[in-house]
């Protein structure tokens, strides 16, 4: 099979070996996968996949199955979307089964991948680690980002209020269009988050650059979930505030959580949150398409943070 491999700082479509298909799995011909910032990281060479993961690009894909190892329940031909450790950006990829769900009824197989990864990192991160409740209001770092997008949709479709910081005014517009109540142009500075808060939980992927400011806008048993560090590792807190506000601050990362857990977290939203695809309160975001021939452009435009939503790559234009 061909699979995309990050090679010196850039992507390469190569030839690799076709896994096993065993007990507990599904072989899946990938239509198209979705890209994320972890997969921009893996090609310079910057997150290495967990061990025993594929080495191939791509944390989310849909496709068909095309064999069902022993012990699974899903048949050849059922189209599904995936969260993998990595292997989704190749023509075909064994996953554990429990892994897979169904593609929501109405999307197409191009939108099924743009969805495993980012409702998978929300619903996670609000609702399991920060254990958000109706009615809390919700600050969104990187409010245009995949992962913002879905989490916007789902703060309005659990009933509660959410800001955004963006990197532009047309993102902020795009953050409103889909439920947000409102936010700041980082470039103008997120000290104005203040007028809208406190807030109980802060969706954070950002890091250093926000710590303090963190701190001041979170509210009495806030929750501060860090998903990331697009601005650096290293802060400086005032301790004194995380005591008298008993802040929880919670580090969270999805793709080396083991499979017992990542079957759990699929499994609860096959039940709240795939439903709400079929009734139309929730949608994929996807902003653009790139042929898998054209996948360093696509790599080069998420790179560039001007993306409001998901880019996929088309791995198989038979299927999509």
């Amino acid at each position: 099979m061909k699979a995309l491999q990050g090679v010196e700082g850039q992507v390469k479509w190569l030839e690799e070996p076709s896994p096993t298909c065993d007990a507990g799995q599904i072989r899946i011909r990938v239509a198209a996968a979705g890209l994320n910032r972890a997969d921009l990281l893996q090609r310079a060479g910057l997150y290495p996949p967990p061990p025993g993961a594929s080495q191939v690009l791509g944390l989310e894909c849909s496709g068909i199955v095309s064999q069902v190892g022993p012990g699974s329940s899903w048949q050849v031909g059922d189209r599904v979307c995936a969260l993998l450790a990595g292997g989704g950006m190749a023509e075909e990829v064994v996953v554990d089964a429990r892994h897979a769900l169904a593609v929501p009824e109405g999307l197409s197989l191009v939108e099924a991948a743009a969805v495993p990864e980012v409702y998978s990192t929300a619903w996670l991160n609000l609702f399991q680690l920060a254990g958000l409740r109706p009615g809390e209001k919700v600050l969104l770092h990187a409010g245009a980002s995949g992962v913002g997008s879905a989490a916007i949709q789902l703060c309005k479709a659990f009933g509660s209020p959410c800001w955004v910081s963006v990197g532009s005014e047309e993102r902020l517009a795009y953050c409103q269009s889909l439920g947000a109540q409102g936010g700041v142009v980082r470039t103008e500075g997120i000290d104005a988050l203040g007028a809208f808060g406190p807030f109980d939980v802060i969706l954070d992927p950002v890091g250093a650059n926000y710590a303090a400011n963190n701190l001041k806008l979170l509210n009495l048993d806030g929750r501060w979930v860090l998903i990331g560090l697009m601005g650096g590792r290293n802060a400086q807190l005032d301790l004194a505030q995380v005591l008298a506000k008993r802040v929880q601050l919670l580090g969270s990362t999805l793709r080396s959580r083991d499979d017992q857990f990542k079957a759990q977290l699929l499994s609860e939203l096959n039940q709240h949150v795939w439903p709400l695809f079929t009734e139309g309160r929730l949608s994929p975001q996807l902003a653009k398409t790139f042929p898998v021939e054209q996948a360093e452009a696509a790599f080069n435009e998420l790179a560039d943070n001007n993306v409001s939503g998901k880019l996929v790559l088309l791995i198989d234009k038979t299927l999509v």
